[in-house]
């Protein structure tokens, strides 16, 4: 009798889960995948369902901008930037869809890897004068914790208000001890998304990975780079983390607080006060660029959309630093295209991710670049954690969303993107110099003559590719 009433159970909540689904799905495709596994997997295809493949946009758990009003103080763009008349387009997508406009009163610095970073992070924070926002997705114990543990002790005698924000998974080794000693010293902290019964089910799959500070909205720094001592002593297996981060100075500021602010209340329940925060402008036009935060909770798949805009608007070259780089239909179909219409399309990556499935499923698209023209250039001295892509001299994008499907479509990410033909020159050189020091793949034929085991493997893990 038991088992008879637990079959019509699932088959209730597979029922329900296909009108979810239905109501809700945006491809076809996956849509069609989620029907067939969970028809086809018992209990297994539901509950993979829960976890991975429920649609948030329509989730008021997720969607909290309302509750700030709009984002943008400035209405619209402060000037415009000087790029060809197909990246102008970039920019109307950008502010559209994340009403985020152009804003050039700015000075840009940029950041290479762990030392240089942190010692102008330390520099700048030593300025706080009221208040002091850090958002990371990955804060571990260590050197750098500890260094700034002393600095917040400091500045919070100095009356400066200094608020933690740090993920759930990402940081889950951060010791109780060291938030103890943050709390004991007047550091408010909130956790994005923790490990919780009642919503694990609802958030594993949702994760913070945005890195920012923000000094008296004056000062901002966002990037790859996380709170981790392995930017300063490196890796035992993969050697030493090469990573991008900017240090902005100026009105777009202002846009990467909000985005903290608005994260802050999700995490912790508590509103900020926003309104108090000055809009601090560089004296005279600087650096142009567009601060774009992403997330489940928006509209419309906009980093994805960004992304996919500038690959297709590329003319002479797009070259792309990323560790993570799997691509979907619409990605991997516009870098082809790309390529296959005479733009010299080059992908850096390291020789080896830090995650070895990930590290089979990146490879899984190798033949498919090659095939298309794409070089393929691995780099063997250390780990490239750098999301960074380059257009024609005119596009710069630098910050923390990967090119797979969690950072397109599931996690909260920032990304900058500067218009400024200097910054990407200088940026293009260090690009060039890189691939100088690594290993060309570019004849197709060779490659696809691997041995079938590996592409048995790397099969099998594209088969995943959604999950990643």
């Amino acid at each position: 009798m038991l088992v008879p009433i637990l079959i019509a159970l699932y088959v209730i909540i597979a029922l329900t889960m296909v009108i979810s689904l239905l109501l809700n799905g945006v491809r076809p495709s996956k849509t069609l995948a989620w029907l067939l596994a969970i028809f086809t997997i018992p209990v297994g295809g539901a509950l993979l369902y829960l976890l991975f493949g429920r649609n948030r946009r329509k989730s008021k758990m997720f969607s909290l901008k309302n509750e700030f009003g709009p984002m943008n103080k400035l209405g619209k763009a402060t000037c415009r930037p000087e790029i060809s008349e197909n990246k102008q387009k970039i920019t109307s997508l950008i502010h559209n869809t994340s009403d985020c406009p152009v804003t050039c009163q700015n000075n840009l610095e940029l950041l290479k890897d762990g030392r240089n970073t942190f010692e102008s992070i330390f520099s700048a924070l030593e300025e706080a004068q009221e208040h002091i926002h850090l958002q990371y997705y990955i804060f571990e114990d260590g050197i750098l914790a500890d260094k700034l543990l002393e600095v917040f002790e400091r500045k919070i005698g100095e009356n400066v208000t200094i608020r933690l924000l740090y993920d759930g998974i990402g940081s889950y080794s951060l010791s109780k001890k060291y938030l103890k000693k943050l709390k004991k010293i007047g550091v408010e902290t909130a956790q994005f998304l923790p490990f919780k019964f009642g919503r694990f089910l609802s958030a594993l799959n949702y994760r913070n990975h945005r890195k920012i500070i923000v000094i008296d909205n004056k000062i901002g720094f966002t990037g790859g780079i996380n709170i981790s001592d392995k930017y300063l002593k490196g890796d035992p297996a993969l050697g030493k983390w090469h990573d991008t981060h900017l240090k902005i100075e100026g009105e777009a500021v202002d846009f990467l607080n909000r985005t903290f602010v608005t994260d802050w209340y999700l995490a912790s329940g508590n509103k900020v006060d926003f309104s108090s925060f000055e809009i601090h402008r560089t004296p005279k036009i600087g650096t142009s660029l567009q601060i774009v935060p992403s997330g489940p909770d928006d509209d419309f798949d906009v980093m994805e959309q960004v992304y996919f805009s500038i690959i297709n608007s590329a003319e002479k070259y797009l070259y792309i630093v990323n560790p993570y780089i799997i691509p979907n239909h619409a990605i991997l179909q516009a870098l082809m295209t790309a390529a296959l219409s005479g733009v010299d399309v080059r992908i850096l990556m390291s020789s080896s991710t830090d995650i070895k499935l990930v590290d089979w499923c990146v490879r899984a698209y190798f033949e498919s670049y090659l095939k298309a023209g794409i070089k393929i250039y691995l780099y063997a001295e250390g780990f490239l954690h750098s999301k960074v892509m380059l257009c024609d001299d005119e596009v710069s994008s630098i910050g923390t969303a990967n090119l797979d499907n969690r950072s397109l479509q599931q996690n909260y990410e920032a990304q900058v993107f500067v218009y400024d033909t200097a910054l990407c020159k200088r940026m293009k050189s260090d690009f060039m110099k890189d691939c100088e020091k690594s290993t060309l793949l570019s004849d197709y034929k060779k490659y696809k003559e691997r041995p079938w085991g590996k592409k048995l493997i790397e099969g099998f893990a594209k088969l995943l590719s959604p999950l990643l």
